[in-house]
């Protein structure tokens, strides 16, 4: 049996990552896949109870950022370990909704959190684990903050500054820059035809 593939897909508030998701799954699944979905922070039953701590708004308790960093972590180790590569043995690809690049992208670059703290995490979590492959939808944070509003009430995540959710998507696009190979930009100001149709190309490199 093949070995399922694992897509990630990166990018602030507002991208249009729930839609591409959908189209993915679509595509892969109209060439015979079998194909699950999934969510970080979440994925789980323990990875949703970590979710609620990490992205409910409170003024009882501010969460440090350290405790963040731990708790995303957490989630990822229940996930990856129960779900995930379970289900890539059995040949199912796996699409999820942020990983580990969120994490540099966050706590690294909006939170200005030390990198060898989160790459001493990311080794006992992950050690060589990797998607193969990440794209990462890329959009003004103006742009999809403004989108994020019109659906609800904000999360804790949410409700940053703005100067948090630039420092977030100026951190992706050097990843990305830094790592061509592994994470693939899509613009995600386009129509959203025109973005499905940019990752149809990036699907098809992988020969599905």
């Amino acid at each position: 049996m093949s070995h399922g593939l694992f897509i990630t897909l990166e990018g602030s508030e507002g991208s249009g990552k729930s839609t591409q998701i959908a189209y993915i799954k679509s595509y892969l699944e109209s060439k015979g896949r079998k194909v699950i979905c999934v969510r970080e922070p979440g994925g789980t039953p323990i990875a949703e109870d970590i979710r609620k701590i990490l992205k409910t708004p409170r003024s009882d308790d501010n969460l440090c950022d350290t405790a963040e960093l731990l708790l995303m972590y957490a989630a990822r180790a229940q996930l990856v370990n129960t779900l995930i590569k379970p289900n890539l043995e059995k040949g199912i690809d796996v699409i999820c909704d942020r990983h580990d690049l969120s994490t540099i992208a966050y706590q690294g670059g909006g939170r200005g959190m030390n990198m060898d703290d989160i790459n001493a995490c990311r080794k006992v979590v992950l050690g060589d684990f990797r998607p193969n492959l990440t794209i990462l939808i890329d959009i003004d944070p103006v742009v999809g903050m403004n989108r994020a509003q019109k659906r609800g009430a904000l999360d804790r995540f949410e409700q940053s500054k703005m100067d948090f959710f630039v420092r977030v998507r100026n951190t992706y696009l050097e990843y990305a820059k830094e790592h061509p190979n592994e994470v693939k930009v899509v613009s995600g100001e386009q129509a959203l035809e025109k973005v499905s149709s940019d990752i149809k190309i990036l699907l098809d490199e992988l020969h599905v």
